[in-house]
């Protein structure tokens, strides 16, 4: 049974039934059904006592049922207990106090206890409490009962709160859609197609239905033309709500893709290595967040919901140390070579790939949201934004922001962009491009570890988590422009908004050929991408 509907409502019919007040007027016909074992009957009493809900005798007998406190006797008699205990009882009619002796308690069904609490929720419309007459109207749309359509309309009448009576509008709706006048059932209608409410859909839908003969279930057709614009408007609003979602979740693909192809952008675009070890940087900056939260959940648990102000600078500090330790041993030496390169970096994935599975597992581990990056913001009826979402896609924007500092207003900028225009001519001006491409490397992987620690805040982390976006991550620069950060932001979400929105047609897997090709496609005609460098070195 529904605790609230016990609480503020039985309160009062408690108060009363047991201050042995004489003003019981029942007759045996209102209360023997209940005694009875013809539950449809008890059914039909349940419905005329709320119906009397001016009546305080017919309250005490809703709220003994309420608590099993009513008992049926042989004889057909209806006793009201003070408590399932008690040995003495007064009798729902006659208000006498009699023994109990064998009367049993009445049975009621789950069908029955559900409308006994629409019964309850019915008479507390009428209550002089506001919060309670919300949270009544609350339980009856919850699952509307057209039995309770005369206490509805009451309430509906006498209502004074304006937000309230709305709701009460369309609680009456839902109540005489079954109504024998066409009016009322016109009336209904228009309230409901006027709510704009999704969850309404159901109750509209079966008004325009044909049955095998071809008959309809409402038979007058004002009702279903009325009907047919309430679901047309409806089909309209979920059409956009799934245009919005697709294009939310096109831009959030896009904004992890961002991250992961902005750093390969940078190395690929002043080097010119062909890095196939860049998604496990993604996959070292997820498990530094990992290692930080762990930190903090063990050293300063009162603080733990602050821990990803700590993995930023953590992912990008142990990514750009991998970055570093990579290029000056192994990639340096390899210039110019773009297959041995290619090779190399590729066996260097799979040693990275290998040395987290030692030191952490080879299972996935879990990087926890903090409080204020759980749950979402609901921005239609049928779509909700993840709050985990759309701090990355904040992120990442500001990553490209710092990204474009660095690059367009630091002398390392400078030199970043003069080493990927023309390396000779750098060098020829006194560009150390040996360390440039050290920092360029370090610079790159670290945006990458940036990368996975968004990446951690959405999934599960592993030791394979970067290959899901290498190739992704390629396609984003490469139709880009190789070392143009507008193409690699302009790629990036238009390769995830293009992909979810070919996902729900085609599925994952054909979306992604589908998007391959159309990338050839392009390539075809722009060779160097959308945003080809421009001047005479290009």
């Amino acid at each position: 049974m529904n605790r609230f509907l016990c609480r503020g409502f039985l309160a009062a019919v408690l108060a009363y039934s047991l201050a042995n007040c004489p003003a019981f007027a029942l007759s045996a016909s209102d209360v023997a059904p209940l005694a009875g074992d013809d539950f449809h009957a008890k059914a039909a009493a349940i419905d005329a006592l709320a119906a009397k809900h001016d009546d305080p005798a017919a309250l005490a007998v809703l709220g003994a049922l309420a608590q099993d406190r009513a008992l049926a006797t042989d004889a057909g008699a209806v006793l009201v207990a003070q408590s399932p205990d008690d040995t003495q009882a007064r009798d729902a009619v006659s208000g006498q106090l009699v023994t109990i002796g064998d009367a049993q308690p009445v049975m009621l069904d789950n069908r029955l206890r559900s409308k006994l609490v629409h019964a309850l929720a019915g008479v507390q419309l009428a209550s002089p409490d506001l919060e309670v007459r919300r949270r009544a109207a609350d339980a009856l749309l919850a699952n509307p009962d057209p039995s309770m359509k005369a206490l509805v309309e009451a309430a509906r009448a006498k209502e004074t709160d304006p937000a309230l009576k709305r709701r009460l509008d369309v609680l009456w709706a839902t109540t005489a859609l079954t109504d024998p006048n066409a009016s009322k059932r016109l009336e209904a209608v228009q309230l409901l197609a006027a709510r704009r409410d999704l969850e309404l859909y159901p109750l509209l839908r079966p008004l325009v239905a044909q049955r095998a003969d071809g008959s309809f279930a409402e038979p007058d057709p004002e009702v279903r033309a009325a009907a047919q614009r309430g679901i047309d408007a409806l089909d309209a609003m979920t059409r956009n709500g799934r245009i919005a979602g697709t294009l939310f979740a096109g831009v959030s693909l896009g904004s992890v893709l961002l991250l992961a192809a902005l750093g390969l952008a940078i190395t690929y675009g002043v080097i010119g290595v062909i890095n196939m070890a860049h998604g496990e940087f993604l996959m070292i900056g997820a498990y530094a967040t990992y290692v930080v939260q762990n930190a903090f959940r063990h050293y300063a648990p009162a603080a733990f919901d602050w821990y990803p102000l700590a993995a930023v600078p953590a992912s990008f500090a142990a990514a750009a140390l991998v970055g570093v330790i990579l290029e000056r041993l192994v990639l340096r030496r390899l210039y110019g070579r773009p297959l041995e390169t290619l090779l190399t970096t590729f066996g260097a994935s799979l040693v990275l790939m290998q040395a987290t599975r030692t030191l952490f597992g080879a299972q996935n581990v879990q990087v926890t949201n903090p409080a204020w990056m759980t749950g979402g913001v609901t921005v239609m009826q049928n779509l909700i934004l993840p709050y985990n979402r759309i701090v990355i896609l904040a992120f990442s924007l500001a990553v490209v922001v710092i990204a474009w500092a660095v690059l367009t207003r630091t002398r390392l900028g400078l030199f970043v962009r003069a080493v990927t225009q023309n390396r000779a001519m750098a060098a020829c001006v006194g560009v150390k491009t040996a360390f440039v491409d050290s920092y360029a490397f370090a610079f790159g992987a670290g945006i990458a570890g940036l990368g996975g620690c968004a990446l951690s805040q959405i999934g599960n982390v592993g030791p394979d988590l970067g290959q899901s976006y290498i190739v992704d991550s390629f396609m984003a620069v490469v139709l880009g422009g190789v070392g143009q950060l507008a193409g690699t932001v302009i790629g990036s979400f238009g390769l995830g908004i293009l992909s979810k929105a070919i996902e729900p047609v085609s599925g994952a897997v054909l979306a992604k050929i589908a998007v391959l090709v159309l990338i050839v496609l392009v390539i075809q005609k722009r060779p160097q991408g959308l945003f080809a460098l421009k001047g005479r070195s290009a």
